[in-house]
């Protein structure tokens, strides 16, 4: 599935923040996938495999590893992006690995930390948002734009 996500930082102090956009490649599920981030012209940034404890990581800088998907997107974006459970959010459910919260609305609800809005999924779009938890970790606004096939 073909993605674009524009992640935007935002603190109470500072409302621009900083604006990170990026198309990627996403297949396979949470243990055992790959991730092909490329910039809005198509330059590739960064190609990603996992399996279960492992993550490699290629770039025009180089070659690296980490430990999990958590760790690998907080190197590669700057911020920590719940990729485990992107999977189901992208399909328009939360994810099965961890608790949630339903609002009153059926198109809404939290999940780590995130929340998450599909009241616009029939056009593609998933938007989540996670307020800032201390100083070291500012709130980040996602917003994810399905290609079509």
């Amino acid at each position: 599935m073909t993605v674009r996500i524009d992640a935007l930082p935002h603190t109470a102090e500072s409302a621009a923040g900083r604006i990170v956009s990026a198309a990627f490649e996403l297949s396979g599920n949470a243990q055992l996938g790959q991730l092909d981030l490329n910039t809005p012209l198509g330059t590739t940034l960064a190609r990603a495999s996992w399996q279960p404890g492992s993550v490699a990581v290629s770039t025009p800088q180089g070659a690296a590893t980490y430990p999990d998907l958590n760790a690998m997107t907080r190197a590669l974006l700057g911020e920590e992006l719940p990729l485990v459970a992107l999977f189901d959010w992208l399909r328009g459910r939360p994810w099965s690995g961890a608790p949630f919260a339903a609002s009153s609305s059926s198109a809404e609800f939290a999940q780590l930390g995130w929340d998450v809005n599909l009241t616009q999924f029939s056009q593609g779009w998933v938007n989540a948002r996670r307020a800032a938890t201390n100083a070291n970790e500012p709130g980040m606004m996602v917003r994810l734009k399905l290609d079509p096939p």
